[in-house]
């Protein structure tokens, strides 16, 4: 009987602890697969404090946790120790946009040689659902209760669009996984941002824009169509920053 599909090789056996309806699952495999991918000898990931805190039991590496928001900068000492490594940080949005900020702008505009999978469901998943800096116009959460105000809390921060900015990065795309296209999609992405490192381009980020339908207050399936019908427009996918092209 041919194999249609298996479990990528550089994930665990351990059942993962996300919601229903998360796509944090979706994003392990996706980036599981671009590893699996290289056939890289040595990969070594560097886990958030968030939702995806435990990421070090489910992918089949070495796995470092970071300081809450500082995964760029602890990827950056890896790679630069051991430069043959294929390293890589995941984090969600309230790790990379709020607390680690400063170190996502930084680890950009110095163009370190590692690969970022960015994880943005608008809000604080793992905490209790307050708004985050990516929160939406409107959209409701336990700290916005009537939803962001523009003239109480700002606009939400576009992170590939300002880092894009910057001279640094070598590739930023934003994808989703809302259906199969898109997931298709997104491998595409994740695994050039991988295949990036291996030729030592620089940094590249890939933003995913991911559900949380237990925070959000939908079932699974209307949280995949809320990132259809309202992220996409807020956040649209696409090519932000692309150095290979500009060489070709």
């Amino acid at each position: 009987m041919a194999i249609v599909f298996e479990k990528p090789k550089m994930l665990t056996d351990k059942p993962t602890h996300y919601c229903p309806g998360c796509t944090h699952g979706l994003a392990h495999i996706l980036t599981a697969k671009a590893i699996d991918k290289l056939n890289a000898k040595k990969v070594i990931g560097v886990a958030p404090v968030g939702c995806a805190v435990f990421a070090y039991e489910y992918f089949n590496c070495d796995m470092q946790e970071a300081a809450h928001g500082r995964a760029p900068a602890v990827a950056t000492g890896i790679k630069r120790v051991i430069p043959d490594a294929i390293v890589f940080a995941y984090q969600g949005d309230g790790d990379l946009a709020s607390i680690g900020m400063a170190e996502i702008v930084h680890a950009a505009a110095r163009g370190e040689n590692i690969t970022v999978i960015f994880v943005n469901n608008a809000i604080y998943g793992m905490t209790g659902g307050q708004m985050a800096p990516t929160t939406m116009i409107g959209q409701k959460a336990t700290t916005c209760q009537s939803g962001r105000d523009v003239a109480l809390n700002g606009y939400p921060i576009h992170v590939s669009e300002m880092l894009s900015q910057l001279q640094g990065p070598c590739y930023i795309e934003r994808v989703a996984c809302y259906d199969v296209k898109h997931i298709k999609q997104a491998q595409k992405a994740i695994d050039k941002a991988f295949q990036n490192q291996v030729e030592g381009r620089g940094f590249s980020m890939i933003e995913i824009l991911a559900t949380c339908p237990t925070n959000w207050g939908m079932s699974p399936q209307d949280s995949l169509k809320y990132v259809e019908d309202v992220m996409c427009k807020v956040y649209p996918l696409g090519v932000y920053k692309d150095t290979t092209k500009e060489e070709a």
